[in-house]
């Protein structure tokens, strides 16, 4: 994938935070290990896995679905999720794709997403995807036709947004369950979109 994380465009928190888990490891505070499985812990277990809940609700709950796409604080609460910024959801339909960016840092809907992946960080990606995305899209290995619109949705402290997207087809016959676990965190971000099973056919 050509978008590559740069180091030397880390931010400063995130270069301190480095040096302080460094520290603790070496002071044997803590221990590499437990660093790793807190990590997984929100990038995993509490991130893409409650976003990919919400859009598997919403896909075979229409009531939710609205609830979810104009009053998202809600839709959250049902899940017992906390709200730290407004959240947006913007929906993905044939016509219009959208993808999530945030120009000016990394900010970003922890809460249902986890921690963000390396690259949506990367001045590469938070430069170019408001420029070509779609050009970036193809990068990830989505090619999106001339006559599907694309939105870029730029993220701030104040307001995050996820995207909702297209449940795929021949799907009607799996579980909210199943459908959850074809929602990844790069489908809610918009740089891909979620695929049916292997063996399921479109109609």
């Amino acid at each position: 994938m050509p978008i590559q994380y740069d180091p030397e465009q880390e931010p400063y928190v995130a270069l301190r935070t480095k040096a302080l888990e460094s520290l603790l490891i070496e002071k044997g505070l803590v221990t590499e290990e437990a660093v790793d499985e807190i990590i997984k812990y929100y990038e995993q277990d509490i991130g893409p896995l409650r976003g990919a809940q919400l859009v598997a609700r919403a896909w075979v709950d229409p009531a939710f679905k609205q609830r979810l796409l104009h009053d998202s604080a809600a839709a959250l609460a049902e899940f017992e999720l906390p709200s730290s910024a407004p959240l947006v959801v913007i929906e993905n339909t044939p016509t219009d794709h959208n993808v999530v960016v945030c120009t000016l840092c990394s900010c970003y809907p922890w809460m249902v997403l986890g921690l963000p992946p390396t690259w949506y960080k990367s001045f590469a990606y938070r430069s170019r995807v408001v420029i070509e995305p779609r050009a970036v899209l193809r990068e990830f290995g989505l090619e999106l036709d001339d006559e599907i619109d694309v939105h870029v949705w730029d993220s701030s402290a104040d307001q995050r947004y996820l995207v909702l997207p297209e449940r795929p087809p021949g799907t009607e016959h799996l579980s909210e369950q199943e459908l959850a676990n074809l929602v990844t965190r790069d489908t809610m971000i918009g740089v891909a979109r979620a695929q049916a099973p292997k063996g399921v056919a479109a109609e």
